[in-house]
């Protein structure tokens, strides 16, 4: 019966990973790259490339993570970062092999904004969902997150992909180039919170999590998923044995991050996942001030 679940867990990994990359790819190949726009991220950097050397958009994010995968491996775990390689590759590779048969758009740039955002964002929401990503600064900012506590992970990603952007000037030798790749992250990052979190980003998950290791779930919950952690004191009421149980809220697309960090450190920890309509407070939708 588990090895039936796993099965299934692995082929719904895969068809989200397969059609999200090919919706990540028609972005980059149909709306992105021919008309200069340079999105942040690898990607931006691997668009820039292409655009002065002719390099392959999507051999070249493969390769800008190679040394980054090996760093995650030693400081994130190499089961943790799985998914993540297997997603980068996927999407890499379906890049480059369909950049000869999609054909690019060359009409209004406002409309290449909007229509790259929107498959790039649905693209990696599907990604995302099943707790995988497409390296690149992500993967970047969390291994800084890990040293400088003291800047969010959100804030980290912002700098990284701005910086990309503004490399776009002298590259493309255009002001006009780093605005649009600005609406397009706008567009982008919009369509990746509907299609993850809904209309309302206060709505997410509440975990319940009974473990004999729960320190060190505790420990990787904060530093990976970047997520607050509540001990609530327990006794079972048939062995009568006390202890804690970890109360920890998530948005839906941490579920499956967080799912696999207990199941790393104690396959045989008990878990119980509701849904919470409505989750107010740091990380989540703002509370009203009077």
């Amino acid at each position: 019966m588990e090895q039936k679940k796993r099965w299934r867990a692995a082929a719904a990994d895969g068809i989200f990973f397969l059609v999200g990359s090919v919706l990540y790819a028609a972005s980059v190949n149909v709306f992105t790259a021919p008309n200069n726009i340079a999105p942040g991220g690898f990607t931006g950097i691997a668009t820039m490339l292409n655009y002065l050397f002719e390099l392959p958009i999507g051999s070249t994010i493969l390769v800008m993570n190679l040394p980054f995968f090996l760093l995650g491996a030693l400081q994130l775990g190499k089961k943790f970062l799985a998914k993540v390689i297997v997603a980068t590759v996927l999407s890499s590779v379906i890049i480059d092999l369909t950049a000869p048969f999609m054909p690019a758009y060359q009409g209004d740039m406002m409309l290449c904004c909007i229509f790259g955002g929107i498959l790039s964002g649905v693209g990696l929401a599907l990604i995302f969902l099943r707790g995988g990503a497409t390296g690149g600064t992500d993967l970047i900012a969390k291994l800084v997150s890990k040293y400088l506590r003291f800047i969010s992970l959100a804030h980290l990603l912002l700098i990284a992909d701005m910086l990309v952007v503004l490399a776009t000037i002298p590259v493309y030798r255009s002001i006009e180039s780093p605005l649009y790749a600005i609406v397009f992250i706008f567009v982008n990052t919009k369509v990746i919170d509907m299609v993850m979190y809904g209309s309302d980003s206060g709505t997410g998950k509440m975990m319940f999590i009974i473990s004999g290791k729960n320190q060190k779930i505790k420990e990787h919950i904060l530093q990976d998923i970047d997520r607050g952690v509540t001990e609530l004191k327990s006794k079972g009421g048939y062995s009568g044995i006390e202890g804690e149980v970890l109360l920890c809220a998530v948005r839906r697309g941490e579920l499956h991050k967080t799912l696999d960090i207990v199941k790393k450190v104690d396959d045989r920890a008990f878990v119980i996942v509701g849904d919470a309509h409505e989750i107010t407070g740091e990380g989540f939708k703002e509370g009203e001030r009077e």
